[in-house]
């Protein structure tokens, strides 16, 4: 097993191919969005498929761990260059429907899952090549987040970060800080060598780049959570906190397209892409 990350600087996000030298998956893509002229590119999925492409590997499926607000998800590149399936898991109808009605995006919008080819329960597999990935769902960050285990690695997500960073925020629809204490134990209960990989850096003090722990070490120096912190003193810590933190710079753009399975809404009359913004519809405004 080889394991490749990409790193977006930013949003801070971690892309993983994991591959046996003939197949592999990637995890946790990129679409390029700059806010400031609404302009979406390719970029990082491209610096992906050049490696994918250097060592001549297939790609049957791509996988969101969930539905990303900090940035919008390149499964559809990789859909359209590999004929990877795009993979996410079951429970994502839950978050579609929030963000439908957040959103105004109609009665008819699907929220079942549809717009994905490959909807994983807890415990499912998915082979490609010799390798084989499992499902842990680890819901908190959104109630339908799933990270993945291969041999030793933990692909995280969102539940965790690294131990100087803490845990993630809850306070999207459907996130609960109770419920990513208890996914937080599963993931505290593997061996303590397990290796555990993030999906976010956002490198405090300005510190190099990291993305791999373990089980041990998150256990003994999370800043937020590590083994002795009780339910109470999680959940205490993670609201307050979630209450000081502003909403991700890309969330009201992102969640639109994530939950579409990473497809950008039909064209208007006019051949042109929009995007909704609702107004005053989140937190307040910074002073």
């Amino acid at each position: 097993m080889q394991i490749q990350h990409f790193f977006e600087a930013s949003s801070g996000t971690l892309c993983y191919v994991v591959h046996d030298g003939r197949v592999g998956i990637v995890i946790d893509p990129v679409r390029d969005y700059d806010a400031r002229s609404g302009r979406t590119s390719w970029r990082s999925s491209e610096l992906v498929a050049a490696y994918v492409d250097r060592l001549g590997l297939q790609v049957p499926y791509v996988i969101d761990t969930h539905a990303h607000a900090d940035h919008m998800t390149g499964l559809p590149y990789f859909r359209e260059r590999y004929g990877a399936a795009r993979v996410t898991g079951s429970r994502v109808g839950e978050v579609q429907t929030r963000f439908r009605d957040f959103y105004h995006l109609g009665a008819d919008f699907p929220t079942d899952g549809s717009q994905f080819d490959l909807l994983i329960e807890e415990g499912m597999t998915l082979r490609f090549g010799d390798l084989s990935l499992r499902a842990l769902h680890t819901p908190g960050h959104t109630p339908a987040h799933m990270s993945w285990s291969i041999a030793d690695v933990v692909f995280l997500g969102d539940t965790l970060f690294m131990p100087d960073y803490g845990a993630a925020r809850c306070d999207f629809p459907g996130g609960s800080a109770s419920a990513l204490y208890d996914s937080i134990q599963r993931l505290y209960a593997l061996p303590a060598e397990t290796r555990l990989l993030v999906c976010h850096d956002y490198q405090p003090g300005g510190r190099a780049l990291a993305f791999e722990s373990s089980v041990a070490e998150q256990a003994r120096h999370n800043v937020q959570i590590r083994a002795e912190t009780t339910r109470e003193e999680f959940v205490e810590l993670r609201e307050k906190r979630d209450g000081e933190l502003p909403a991700p710079a890309l969330l009201l753009a992102a969640m639109q397209v994530n939950i579409r399975a990473g497809e950008l809404p039909e064209p208007e009359g006019d051949g042109r892409v929009y995007l909704r913004i609702p107004v005053n519809a989140l937190g307040r405004a910074d002073d």
